[in-house]
């Protein structure tokens, strides 16, 4: 917003002297100005400044929409890595809980794990694209995820002006968890048991953000690093989520693997489905689709698959007609 300051012109700036010249220069005292209309200022909102005002304008039915909905948000990949995504996402979630959502954050952190892995002289090992765990590896994997992501951005939520509380799967048994069929080979790899939300309830419903490690336990104690996409679309389940958001390093679903420009903005199941069978949807991406079916099968109203590498894809996602992703509905 700009503020006109009234100027004096040069003319009246040149004929009105500053001191009486018939004065004691060692005693010289400013003369009084006679008295003028006082001038407004004026208003003058610029480009910007408008431009700004329909972007909140046009946000708000979508704003209405979801006002007091919960939205499940799976955080990893690049929008973790820079700072300057992962300010944009904390400033979007706060910005989601400060207009009526109640987001639930669920987190990874694989690059700094496999940094303090290396630090305690323990190389990262991975089969089919999943981390090897051993005990060492899951004393570590627990460690950072739990004590050091998770408090982290539970900091940078509250220096931007939410409230986070931050959990594990641990927690008043918010997660359980039992090995995965491949235990053998993976070690301390989980996956989700169950997901009893009673703690999350209120946390929510008093406009704090959960901020949540994917750590747990299985009936025996026993901890397991658990993959942060299906934790995250369980967890959606079981809050009756309106909407889960994976952040992804990758665009969305294509409908040719080979064309980035070729990005499916909304699909059905039975569609999507139809591209994994045909092979259109393959590697990394199957996964993800699995647990975004999943998710809706039980209940979630939509699942986005976006593009964390795009600044505030959050907020493109949610509060837009179109998004920055690939959509799946039920």
């Amino acid at each position: 917003m700009l503020l006109t300051k009234p100027q004096l012109s040069s003319s009246l700036l040149a004929s009105t002297p500053l001191f009486n010249p018939t004065s004691n220069p060692n005693h010289a005292r400013p003369i009084a100005a006679s008295p003028s209309p006082r001038r407004r200022l004026r208003i003058s909102p610029g480009a910007t400044a408008l431009s700004r005002v329909d972007v909140l304008s046009e946000a708000l039915p979508f704003i209405q929409r979801f006002k007091g909905k919960t939205v499940v948000v799976k955080y990893g990949g690049a929008a973790m890595k820079s700072p300057e995504l992962q300010s944009s996402v904390i400033r979007d979630l706060v910005l989601l809980s400060c207009v009526g959502l109640r987001p639930i954050l669920v987190h990874g952190g694989g690059p700094e794990i496999n940094s303090w892995l290396l630090r305690v002289g323990v190389e990262p090992q991975f089969r089919n694209g999943l981390r090897v765990t051993d005990a060492l590896t899951m004393e570590v994997v627990e460690m950072v995820l739990v004590g050091k992501v998770n408090k982290n951005l539970v900091s940078l939520i509250n220096l931007a002006g939410g409230t986070a509380v931050g959990l594990c799967g641990k927690d008043a048994r918010l997660i359980t968890a039992r090995p995965s069929p491949n235990a053998a080979a993976l070690g301390f790899v989980g996956e989700v048991a169950r997901v009893d939300a009673t703690v999350l309830h209120p946390i929510i419903a008093s406009g704090h953000i959960p901020v949540i490690a994917t750590v747990a336990a299985d009936e025996t104690g026993q901890a397991y690093n658990i993959n942060a996409d299906t934790a995250a679309g369980e967890i959606a389940a079981a809050v009756g989520a309106e909407k889960l958001l994976l952040l992804t390093d990758v665009s969305g679903i294509l409908a040719d693997r080979n064309d980035p420009g070729s990005l499916v903005k909304e699909i059905d199941i039975s569609g999507v489905r139809q591209m994994v069978s045909d092979g259109q949807v393959a590697g990394g991406m199957i996964p993800k689709v699995e647990c975004c079916v999943r998710a809706l099968a039980q209940g979630v109203h939509t699942a986005s698959i976006i593009d964390g590498r795009v600044p505030h894809s959050l907020l493109l996602e949610i509060l837009t007609d179109e998004g920055t992703g690939t959509m799946i509905t039920g």
